[in-house]
């Protein structure tokens, strides 16, 4: 590590082209002083992956307790980070009899129970807010939502309960609901700024030039290298790769539609498939978190009461009616394969997280990843024992490589308790909670 007392800013950018590309953290912007502090306390993060409609739980959980836990079948593409999984068991979520689907995204995050409304919606703030609301202030961005499914549906979407509840998982108060941003170009400009317009046909005018984020901050670049020794340009090319990788993937989902560009304001930057879109939103989450352009992210792998086909790994049935499987053994394999199929891209994420440098692990190291679902049993639309488990560590804030089992009737209220404790915002209560989860 090169140490100098005069060090690049936290906040250095490069400009170019009316865009804004931030910069990840570099040995040359730590302060000779600072680096003994700043590697001891490393930045943690939140990161949340919600899965929809239920899941095929006889493949899911484990037998076993304890450290000697078995890898079901599900969360075999999660094998290799075993030493860093913590998968919780028993976990409930306030029952509701209307409203499941809006009811399972809605307490995922909340604990709460949504109003039966379409419109005046009322349910309760997230814990992504909370900690967004804490680390917003040291990052650029407080919290970013993702997710794949667009949300053009409105009314009712699950007999007299507003479509909002079932598209997002992350509430900023009480009565507002955060939109899920499922466009990459969309999320590509809010991390990187675009030409500081909205006006369509600039925008689009900036697509056709062809030219790249990178391209136009290429002489920066340059310059930037002379400064900084030979880790930190090794540092700077791997993300730079990275981004221009990203960019040029959205550039390929866009060309593959550019017939109707002329017809809409904004090109729509998705790619042709589930998987590479999937992907593609988690490679930015990455990038996201390398510049620390944000410590909080939300991503919906799916909206509840999907109806999403997954033809590409042999599942061309639609995804919820699939989920009332009724037992049946081909119905429940079909289900058990589209849970599969989320773990195997989760299981990318991870690897992507594992790979970038942080302090003195990875990002994966310093990030508290929660993945699961707001309902268990998806014939039965069942909210007990939810599949819930923790990757990552938080910067050694939890005990990994597990299976633990809570008391029956402990809510998952216990469990935001507890991540937000170890997130270093500890509170006494959570909605409905009684006392937190020991993951220590």
């Amino acid at each position: 590590m090169i140490l100098t007392k005069k060090a690049l800013s936290r906040r250095t950018v490069l400009k170019g082209l009316g865009a804004s590309l931030a910069l990840p953290l570099l040995d040359s912007m730590i302060p000779a002083l600072g680096a003994a502090a700043q590697a001891a306390q490393p930045v943690r993060r939140l990161g949340v992956i919600y899965v929809p409609n239920g899941m095929a739980m006889r493949a899911w959980t484990p037998e076993s307790e304890g450290t000697g836990f078995e890898i079901t079948r599900i969360m075999q593409p999660l094998a290799g980070y075993r030493d860093r999984m913590l998968v919780i068991s028993g976990l409930d979520g306030p029952n509701s009899n209307q409203g499941v689907h809006a009811s399972a995204s809605t307490r995922f995050l909340t604990g709460a129970i949504p109003k039966r409304v379409e419109s005046d919606l009322q349910a309760s703030v997230s814990i992504d807010q909370l900690v967004a609301q804490q680390y917003g202030h040291e990052t650029q961005l407080g919290s970013l939502e993702l997710a794949l499914d667009q949300n053009d549906v409105f009314g009712s979407c699950d007999i007299g309960f507003s479509c909002q509840y079932t598209s997002t998982i992350s509430w900023r108060d009480e009565y507002t609901p955060n939109p899920m941003e499922t466009n990459p170009r969309l999320v590509f400009e809010r991390l990187f700024g675009d030409i500081g317009t909205t006006d369509p046909t600039v925008r689009l005018q900036r697509i056709q030039m062809d030219r790249s984020l990178l391209d136009s901050v290429s002489a920066r670049v340059a310059e930037l290298n002379k400064k900084v020794g030979h880790g930190d340009r090794a540092k700077l090319d791997q993300y730079l790769d990275a981004v221009r990788d990203v960019e040029r993937r959205i550039q390929m989902a866009e060309a593959q539609s550019n017939r109707e560009l002329p017809e809409v304001t904004q090109p729509s930057g998705i790619p042709g498939t589930y998987e590479e879109h999937a992907k593609l939103m988690f490679d930015m989450q990455v990038l996201a978190y390398q510049t620390d352009l944000t410590r909080v992210i939300t991503f919906m792998l799916g909206r509840e009461l999907s109806g999403r086909t997954y033809a590409e790994i042999g599942v061309p049935d639609s995804h919820h009616p699939t989920s009332h499987h009724r037992d049946d053994p081909v119905l429940y394999e079909k289900v058990t394969k589209i849970n599969e199929f989320h773990t195997q891209l989760f299981a990318y994420y991870l690897d992507k997280l594992d790979a970038v440098p942080d302090a003195d692990g990875s990002i994966l190291d310093n990030t508290m990843l929660l993945y699961g679902a707001g309902m268990s049993d998806s014939n039965q639309h069942s909210s007990r024992g939810l599949p819930i488990v923790l990757f990552g560590g938080g910067a050694g804030a939890i005990n990994s490589g597990r299976h633990i089992r809570v008391p029956n009737g402990t809510q998952i209220s216990n469990l935001h308790v507890s991540i937000l404790d170890r997130l270093g915002m500890p509170v006494e209560k959570f909605a409905d909670s009684t006392s937190p989860i020991d993951l220590s």
